[in-house]
């Protein structure tokens, strides 16, 4: 069984409906999170898990709305004394990561007091940690489009999402197991690369940054692909079911639901339907 929960639907604006993406597989004894944006750490933990029961994480990208709660996920979990995260990004990630928890780092002064106060190593052991307390240390792996990560029964592969380039390097995920496969568009134009991804997959998780009338700035309309654009992507590809993600705020209205939705089943002859903070999917 492959268990996905939407925790982030939506972009870098504030918006109460929608936190940044983040997407939680769960899948065999494992707890994957694709991406990690503002808002993804507190909707899972209202989702019922705890930062320490990630086990992988991977970026899509490097952009903000995808890994501003990186910080805070890393840090929760150490505080839980939990083993120690497995993420996987492009360059920089480990200089980030070091830029964050290093000796010299953003977070130096708060690990030096939690470690070294008397106070809070008497609270730490009380919990049953022991001493010297290390500081945080996922185990980070910088990786490049094209790379793929063979997990307990499951595997995840990645192709190329023409986004922000030559700027970050972005990428597109596909996991699967013996009986499911699951596709995550990241931020992603449409592209033959992504199309051969998204193959007769279960699920489909694709970006929908516009709608169809909204054509006034073409970098955005190249690297922004409408509902019905997307929904004839994965109708070619036998995608068995679709969730438009990434929703703006003005597009959350019952008006331009329904638009996106009306497009959306123009194109696309099975299931379709828009994301939201929560959702869950079983395949």
């Amino acid at each position: 069984m492959m268990k996905i929960t939407c925790l982030g639907t939506g972009t870098p604006e504030s918006h109460k409906r929608r936190a940044s993406s983040g997407y939680l597989v769960e899948v065999g004894d494992d707890l994957v999170l694709l991406d990690c944006g503002g808002g993804v750490v507190s909707r899972l933990i209202d989702a019922g898990h705890m930062p320490g029961d990630i086990t992988h994480l991977f970026f899509s990208h490097l952009h903000s709305d995808h890994m501003m709660d990186y910080a805070r996920l890393v840090h929760a979990a150490w505080d839980e004394n939990s083993t120690p995260v497995e993420v996987f990004g492009p360059a920089p990630i480990i200089g980030i990561t070091e830029k964050l928890f290093g000796r010299d780092g953003v977070f130096s002064t708060d690990l030096f007091a939690r470690t070294e106060f008397p106070g809070s190593q008497e609270i730490w052991r009380d919990r049953g940690g022991s001493l010297p307390r290390p500081w945080p240390s996922p185990e980070v792996v910088e990786v490049k489009t094209g790379f793929s990560y063979k997990g307990n029964g499951w595997r995840l592969t990645s192709r190329t999402a023409p986004h922000a380039q030559p700027y970050l390097e972005c990428m597109a995920f596909r996991l699967e197991t013996e009986k499911a496969s699951f596709v995550y568009s990241g931020d992603a134009g449409l592209c033959p690369e992504i199309e051969a991804l998204c193959q007769n997959a279960d699920l489909l998780l694709h970006w929908c940054y516009r709608l169809s009338h909204e054509t006034k700035y073409p970098t955005v309309m190249k690297f922004s692909p409408h509902a019905g654009e997307i929904a004839a992507m994965a109708e070619r590809a036998n995608v068995k079911k679709l969730l438009l993600t990434h929703i703006r705020s003005h597009m959350d209205s019952d008006e331009h639901h329904n638009q996106m939705m009306s497009e959306a089943t123009s194109a696309y002859s099975r299931d379709v339907g828009i994301a939201e903070d929560f959702m869950q999917v079983i395949l």
